[in-house]
């Protein structure tokens, strides 16, 4: 087996190694900045580190290279995402990193929780230029295949960096098996054969090594996720014009507390899973991205001790961008019924608001009662379902089922709409509010551990706001309560 190795390859970040760093940079992210990602926060954040004896620049004017690669390189383990919020730089943790930071005094819980984040990472990924043609989930692949008996459980530096790098897709048990057997072919080489074949394509292997051996397998080997097995020198590659990588006989092997907890996502969330597309025409690509930051296995609870009478709203809450996704298509007639229904689950998250679901020609869709000290105030919710986007919107009509029940505003949510759309609500007491953007601030509040979600900063906004879409309002809403 020799195959001429062309450019397009997974591409891993190569600058951080050590996972205890790179759990310092959250917690301060966390502590230190509000969310905040500026140029001025991450320079206090590198200057607590330093005084902490965490972080060591030897430019006295400490340029912020350094950090900002080490924000990057928590995106890309799926820690959470980079955004800008009224033009400034912010970083919201995702709920696996939400849940991550509390249990920083934990590491076997942490352990499990960083396996739990590295099953959701997708190729393509919002932090890695790997090339869209790859659509795959490369650590389930990489799991999987560390569970191989044909294999004795076990992967080499030089498997992992010649055949699995160059995985474009994992669709069936048939491909899978194909990858198996190139491994097997492989491990019968000698080591002067594997020398042969990384020297006859150096240039492109040498950079899979160094982002591999050199950098993610020693930040899953601190994580407790693998145990690294050194080995012998087989060759060294030339990297750029003066500098070698050493590829040795390391190999890895998955940490077996880690078994039970594998078995049941490899069970529910398979490595032939087709990922998200982030090209899809629908939808923009930050709406799609956050929902790829919202991977949540609820499998992942009773693993680390954290069951709780919360777990079903969680898994509800995040799973609400797919099933808003699903409902919208309205493929059957029916599941435009289904949308409203899980509408209605979402306000009543509020402790201050009962909504029911009333529907029907003439009425609107969901009814609710914000519940205030002083005087009660009704407000509509209008679930809008369709195919492709929501073309239009009918202000009168509206404001007729708004009547009906003595309501102040309605909300209109849809998955999606076309621009003309914001144009149909002016002046009146109507909003629009993203159905992506909704289900973010509430699983947030589900994973803050907010048991009393308050629906006041919602109709703050709301009142504040009429006419308009409140999306952006409400994702800085998120931002500010939950990205600090």
């Amino acid at each position: 087996m020799t195959h001429t190795i062309k450019t397009p390859k997974w591409i891993f970040r190569r600058h951080t190694a050590d996972f205890d760093k790179l759990c310092v940079v959250a917690e301060s992210i966390k502590k230190y900045t509000n969310s905040s990602i500026s140029n001025k926060d991450k320079d206090s954040i590198q200057r607590k580190l330093r005084e902490q004896g965490l972080y060591s620049e030897r430019n006295p004017k400490m340029p912020l290279d350094s950090i900002d690669h080490k924000i990057r390189d928590l995106a890309f383990y799926m820690f959470g995402y980079r955004a800008r919020v009224n033009e400034e730089k912010k970083f919201l943790f995702s709920p696996l990193g939400n849940l991550f930071l509390n249990n920083l005094d934990d590491k076997p819980k942490l352990t499990k929780i960083f396996f739990s984040m590295l099953w959701g990472m997708q190729f393509e990924h919002p932090e890695s230029p790997t090339d869209r043609k790859f659509s795959i989930y490369p650590f389930r692949l990489i799991f999987k295949l560390l569970n191989n008996n044909k294999l004795k459980k076990r992967l080499f530096t030089h498997e992992i960096v010649y055949v699995l790098f160059f995985v474009e897709s994992m669709e069936a048990e048939e491909e899978y098996l194909s990858i198996v057997d190139r491994i097997l072919d492989l491990r019968c080489k000698s080591d002067q054969e594997i020398a042969d074949i990384f020297e006859k394509d150096q240039h492109v292997l040498v950079n899979a090594l160094y982002e591999w051996d050199y950098y993610s397998s020693k930040i899953l080997s601190s994580a407790g996720i693998v145990t690294r097995n050194e080995g012998k020198v087989i060759c060294k590659l030339k990297h750029g014009t003066s500098t070698f990588r050493t590829l040795k006989k390391n190999y890895f092997e998955i940490n077996t507390d880690l078994m039970e907890l594998y078995h049941e996502l490899n069970n529910n969330y398979s490595p032939f899973d087709t990922p998200m597309d982030r090209s899809e025409s629908t939808r923009l690509r930050f709406d799609i991205d956050k929902e790829i930051y919202a991977f949540f296995p609820s499998e992942l609870l009773e693993h680390i001790g954290e069951s709780s009478q919360n777990v079903h709203n969680i898994e509800e809450l995040l799973a609400l961008p797919k099933l808003i996704n699903q409902y919208s298509n309205n493929t059957d007639g029916e599941e435009c019924y289904l949308f409203e229904d899980v509408l209605t689950d979402g306000f009543n998250m509020f402790y201050n608001v009962e909504a029911q679901k009333i529907g029907g020609a003439g009425n609107t869709d969901v009814e609710c009662l914000f519940i205030r000290a002083t005087d009660n105030k009704k407000f509509a919710v209008d679930a809008k379902s369709t195919k492709s986007k929501l073309t239009s919107i009918n202000a009168g009509r509206l404001a007729a089922h708004r009547k009906k029940i003595g309501g102040e505003y309605t909300i209109v949510v849809p998955p999606r709409y076309v621009p003309a759309v914001k144009h149909d609500i002016v002046e009146s007491q109507t909003v629009i509010l993203l159905a992506s953007t909704f289900s973010e601030y509430l699983y947030n509040c589900i994973n803050s551990n907010i048991r009393e979600i308050d629906y006041t900063p919602f109709d703050k906004i709301i009142t504040e706001n009429l006419g308009k879409d409140i999306s952006k309002q409400v994702s800085e809403l998120t931002f500010k309560q939950f990205a600090a």
